[in-house]
């Protein structure tokens, strides 16, 4: 019951907010809306901290069936989903004064995470697809916010690109509906051998479920629709709404094919090259871009590629290192993204080149940005670091694939060394250069702060107790 209650409260809650005009007193609304996703994420953490448990299933066939299970996987996905969406919904109450029309961007926000919380409790791959068109569906007006001609090309881009591979997926899951006995998510799958039809269609699949996780070729709609989006809509966007491709890819390796008949074949291979030239270029274009955003936006594609490598590995020590970046990934990027969006809120300042100096009028935002870079360049003691660890030692440990057991590293550490050139480089600026022009002091809002810091103590803290982080970790397979 709680389980339902977690994935339909969202949607009650987005339709409501088609009501929120009645509400003419502002702060009254917001702090309506934040008690609503305090809701939300209650409901999550009663279905977390219940255990296992599952609801019946709706058959349309024999083979098609709806039907929602909370194993290790799901509540890892529901956790994440939940506290980052309560963090950024306090954080927009604040911010979308600036940007307006608050109601119709809390109506998407809810029924997105609605959508996000239905894919990661699904128990097939007929009710995970379903979910998973939805979240493009609802996601892509948060997009096209501010309806301007920049914003709407944007938003049509990245629908174009989910529906295009949410389309190879399907077709995948045809091919695997055939040969198949069930479309259920089993632990460890359900073949044995895989045919060459059945290799083309998952490599389909992985394909098509990682362009909404920005996987090379299909991630050109990322670097476009993040810069334009409210940031709050961007931190969701790159921190936990792209997940919804990892989590689908997860499924289909290891709950619906299985690990054993693809490792060391043409799929294993070519993901495997797929995911690495992802992670370099991302690492590439970020260093490159002069627009803060995009910059964080090509960031995205790359550090999100590092949790494919580890899937793509197919093996337990990979899978281990992909959730250590899935669960920092998340909290860290939409911290990034909302240490954009306070610069934004007060000074208007889009580009790295006008960010000389701000730190020392916005210093609990920078600071912060400090500590969430670090995690993600992977420096100790943060969160970050161990998920890098943890990738690279599995590489190293991966028989089969051949030179890449050792390339993988080599990427992912030169990967790390742009990270740090692309980030660090706005820090330093931010707190040691001189500005170029004198502007007043305006302090960070406290709702603001409030959320910069707590997420950048997440980062912290996930390095600083590893051990308890381990321990949840390896309770999710």
């Amino acid at each position: 019951m709680m389980m339902l209650l977690s994935i339909g409260l969202p949607f009650l809650f987005g339709l409501s907010m088609l009501f929120g005009k009645r509400i003419p007193n502002r702060a009254i609304k917001m702090a309506l809306i934040v008690a609503m996703q305090a809701v939300v994420t209650l409901c999550g953490l009663a279905v977390i901290f219940g255990g296992p448990a599952s609801t019946g299933k709706y058959y349309f066939t024999d083979k098609l069936s709806v039907g929602f299970t909370a194993d290790g996987v799901s509540r890892f996905f529901c956790a994440i989903v939940t506290v980052a969406w309560l963090l950024v919904t306090v954080y927009a109450t604040v911010y979308m004064k600036h940007e307006g029309h608050e109601e119709r961007f809390f109506l998407f926000s809810f029924l997105t995470e609605g959508a996000m919380l239905g894919a990661a409790f699904s128990d097939g791959l007929i009710s995970m697809y379903l979910f998973y068109e939805m979240v493009t569906l609802f996601s892509m007006p948060l997009v096209l916010h501010s309806l301007s001609a920049e914003s709407v090309a944007a938003a049509k881009k990245y629908l174009y690109y989910s529906i295009a591979g949410a389309f190879l997926a399907l077709f995948g899951i045809f091919v695997i509906g055939v040969h198949a006995d069930t479309l259920d998510c089993v632990v460890g799958g359900t073949f044995t051998e895989v045919t060459p039809l059945v290799a083309v269609a998952v490599f389909a699949m992985c394909l098509g479920f990682g362009a909404k996780a920005g996987l090379f070729p299909l991630h050109g709609w990322l670097p476009t629709a993040h810069p334009v989006a409210p940031a709050p809509a961007s931190g969701l966007l790159s921190g936990v709404i792209a997940k919804a491709g990892v989590l689908a890819i997860l499924r289909t390796l290891f709950f619906t094919v299985g690990p054993e008949p693809l490792s060391g074949t043409w799929v294993q291979i070519a993901l495997l090259c797929f995911s690495l030239l992802t992670v370099l270029m991302g690492s590439m274009m970020a260093y490159q871009e002069k627009i803060f955003k995009k910059r964080l936006a090509y960031s995205t594609i790359s550090q999100i590629s590092y949790v494919l490598c580890g899937l793509f590995l197919l093996n337990e020590a990979g899978v281990e290192g992909a959730l250590w970046q899935i669960l920092f990934h998340a909290f860290v990027k939409v911290g990034l993204f909302l240490c954009a969006g306070a610069v934004i809120f007060l000074y208007g300042k889009t580009k790295v080149t006008e960010l000389k100096g701000i730190g020392r009028q916005m210093p609990v935002t920078f600071i912060c940005f400090t500590v969430l870079s670090l995690s993600l360049i992977g420096i100790p003691p943060t969160g970050g670091f161990f998920s890098k660890w943890y990738l690279a030692t599995a590489s190293l440990a991966t028989s089969g694939i051949g030179a890449l057991s050792w390339i993988v590293p080599v990427v992912l550490l030169a990967s790390a060394l742009l990270t740090a050139g692309y980030l660090l480089d706005i820090s330093i600026g931010a707190f040691l250069k001189e500005p170029e022009t004198t502007e007043p002091i305006k302090a960070e809002p406290a709702a603001m702060k409030a959320v910069l810091v707590l997420l950048a103590l997440i980062a912290l803290a996930g390095g600083l107790f590893a051990a308890q982080t381990q321990g949840i970790i390896a309770s999710v397979m």
